[in-house]
């Protein structure tokens, strides 16, 4: 996701004949695979282990023998079904990349930026003969600061150069020192104003920098290791680069420290400051934003929405008090690690030893054509994502999805009306709100234009920078301006969906909408226990404890009456507690806090997709038709079983556990089913076994 928007507004599933831009379509031919892709799962009742009880633990039942046939593969921390999906779309792109990457007469414009980017990326030996020499005009820049006013200039600069390399890295708020972007107005979405947030950590979360447990005091001292070994290949001695090092842990710590801890950032109402550039300069008076702005280009705004005041008030005294060359350090590590994907084999591997071995226990980096694959999808993904719903969509995928859509929004009015704890008076707000939800289905209606982004073939790292030069300009651009409401946050080969929730709009890329999450060959219940269950996830985080906060517009305003905001907290308080007696390995519990969203919406988008296909069936006179022997209440719940089956390393379960609003997959399944009602109908569960809870939670 490349704009800045606050974490909260944008919440997402996971873990996924085309209008082509101005600048030139992407010539197809058929689908190639390669011999060693794998088969796409689907539906299969081969899958069940009937030696486990499904009302002891419906998880294992479902799953047992799908992670005991499919082992994590050397270059993943996780492996599932979305995993076969996301590798089955790769190599739909790669097919596409390997031709468009041709220097052949006739390609299109849209063909040379992604073919040529491809090709870029996958010339190893140019960019290892290249070595740090790459870097060193960017190196030079930072090494030139006099003065510490400078520092504006510097950090527009790498803002601009390294906007979408430094999303790319999975940790932390990469971005150098603070955020800045665009965004809708909390109060009045339909306007969008500059948008100021925390950043600059190498970890993925504050906490990892401030707790004391035996782990986190472990995980530092191997990230400390990682800086020092990245400055040594910058060309430090030994005592240099330890000292640097210590130096970037020091200046992070700090960072650390002002930042807003991720659950009270759950809350949008503390997200929600508005300054003026008065006001803005004042609380910061050691940076100048005027310096700032101007190097950035970005236009007048309303006010500047700043998510994070107190973090600014740290950073601001950090500068004051800390010496210019420890900035530069500091400067010199947050370049280089944003940049290390596109960097020579010793700095790629040296990234993927700490965030890939270490912090998610993965065997293996993955094989470059990937990598390669994930940048152009990353930096041009509308120009790819055109041939990948050209070749792997089409518009009857788009009608078949928007069917299920209107069966889930349907029985989702029905349940709002049948609430017996909400008033009338919040139920009227409740409905107009959902029949207000924006449906966007595969792809957007008009694909992003890239005409003015160059693409140098052989020029790996200056093709990120560029690119990300070009997606800051984008975002800033739309400032001042209406908000453009037929934007996408996803590319249309990813394997997520999402709900936005100043949009009110719910989102499903192509990439989701393959077997085994949709497949025309299965029956209703199958595809509502898959796709109907994603769906309604993502239409309940429309009224889960952050979505509830926004109105049917997408302007943070309470529509709630008092009694029912806490009848509904209430509720929710029941999931948290529920899912904090999880553990994610041993020792280590889920946040009930952090995972509320998720966990709501998982459980009331399960219930409401039930309902909508228990609606279908009555209507086409189906509701007692049994397939296999199987009523569909059970294909049901057996499809939703599956379709979350998968296997962790323990380094991924701990990181996710502690910075993931996810929870683990297992708990995905057996936490909602646990509480349904349903499910113990359908399988013939009994109280006290495990599927059976004594105080079941229901929100929606």
């Amino acid at each position: 996701m490349s704009s800045m928007k606050p974490l909260f507004l944008l919440l997402a599933i996971s873990v996924s004949a085309a209008v082509f831009a101005q600048n030139g379509s992407v010539a197809t031919s058929p689908v190639k695979q390669e011999d060693n892709s794998p088969q796409l799962d689907h539906f299969s009742l081969d899958q069940i282990d009937h030696s486990v009880d499904p009302c002891v633990d419906f998880y294992q039942y479902t799953c047992k023998k799908w992670i005991a046939n499919n082992p994590i593969p050397a270059d993943q921390s996780s492996w599932g079904p979305d995993g076969k999906l996301e590798l089955w779309n790769q190599s739909v792109l790669r097919d596409v990349l390997q031709t468009a990457s041709k220097d052949a007469p006739g390609r299109s414009a849209t063909e040379q930026k992604i073919g040529d980017y491809y090709s870029s990326c996958m010339d190893e030996s140019a960019i290892n003969a290249k070595g740090i020499a790459a870097i060193k005009p960017e190196l030079d820049r930072i090494a030139a600061i006099q003065e510490k006013s400078q520092l504006p200039d510097e950090l527009a600069h790498m803002h601009q150069s390294t906007y979408l390399l430094a999303v790319g890295n999975n940790s932390g708020s990469k971005t150098a020192l603070f955020g800045f972007s665009s965004g809708q107005d909390l109060d009045d979405a339909s306007k969008v104003v500059a948008q100021l947030d925390q950043g600059g950590l190498g970890l993925p979360d504050r906490d990892y920098y401030l707790k004391d447990d035996a782990k986190s005091i472990e995980t530092r001292q191997q990230y400390l290791a990682h800086v020092q070994n990245t400055f040594k290949l910058l060309g430090e001695n030994s005592t240099q680069a330890a000292a640097d090092a210590k130096v970037v842990m020091e200046i992070e710590t700090a960072l650390a420290k002002g930042s807003m801890d991720i659950v009270k950032r759950r809350d949008p109402a503390n997200l929600d400051h508005k300054l003026s550039i008065a006001e803005l300069r004042a609380l910061t008076p050691a940076f100048s934003w005027d310096k700032y702005l101007k190097d950035v280009a970005s236009p007048p705004t309303e006010h500047y929405l700043v998510a994070t005041p107190d973090f600014f008030k740290a950073m601001n005294q950090m500068i004051a008090d800390t010496p210019l060359d420890h900035w530069k350090a500091y400067l010199r590590w947050q370049l280089t690690d944003a940049s290390s994907s596109l960097l020579s084999a010793p700095f790629v591997e040296e990234s993927f030893d700490f965030y890939g071995r270490k912090m998610r226990g993965k065997k293996e980096l993955r094989p470059r054509w990937k990598r390669c694959v994930d940048d152009v999808d990353r930096d041009l993904g509308e120009a790819l994502g055109q041939a990948y719903v050209d070749r792997a969509f089409g518009a009857d995928g788009k009608a078949r999805t928007l069917k299920l859509v209107h069966a889930l929004e349907a029985a989702y009015g029905t349940d709002i009306q049948q609430l017996d704890w909400m008033t009338p008076a919040t139920k009227k707000e409740a409905l107009l709100k959902l029949h207000k939800i924006e449906d966007k289905i595969g792809y957007p209606d008009h694909w992003r234009d890239y005409s003015s982004l160059k693409i140098v073939r052989g020029d790996a790292l200056g093709n990120g920078y560029r690119s990300g030069e070009f997606e800051l300009n984008r975002e800033l651009a739309k400032i001042g301006k209406p908000v453009d409401r037929a934007e996408w946050g996803m590319t249309p080969p990813t394997v997520n969906a999402y709900y936005d929730a100043q949009l009110n709009t719910i989102n499903f890329p192509a990439g989701i909408l393959q077997p085994p999450y949709f497949d025309k060959q299965m029956d209703d219940a199958v595809n509502y226990g898959e796709a109907g269950a994603t769906i309604g996830h993502e239409m309940t985080h429309g009224f889960d404890d952050e979505g509830r906060k926004f109105d049917l517009n997408g302007n943070l305003r309470d529509w709630w009456t008092a009694e029912d905001g806490r009848e509904f907290e209430n509720r929710a308080k029941c999931i948290s507690t529920e899912y904090s007696a999880f553990e994610a390995v041993p020792g280590v519990h889920l946040n009930g806090d952090l995972t509320l969203g998720e966990n709501t919406a998982d459980n009331g988008g399960t219930r409401i997709a039930l309902m909508a296909l228990l609606s279908t069936l009555a209507a086409d006179g189906k509701s007692d038709e049994k397939i296999d022997g199987l009523t569909p209440e059970q294909r049901f719940f057996l499809a939703y079983g599956e379709s979350w089956c998968s296997h962790w390393t323990p380094e991924l379960l701990r990181l996710e556990a502690q910075s993931n609003p996810h929870s683990p997959d297992q708990y995905r399944v057996n936490g909602v089913v646990s509480n349904m009602p349903e499910f113990q109908k359908a399988f013939n569960c009994k109280k006290g076994q495990p599927m059976v809870r004594d105080l079941a939670c229901h929100v929606w």
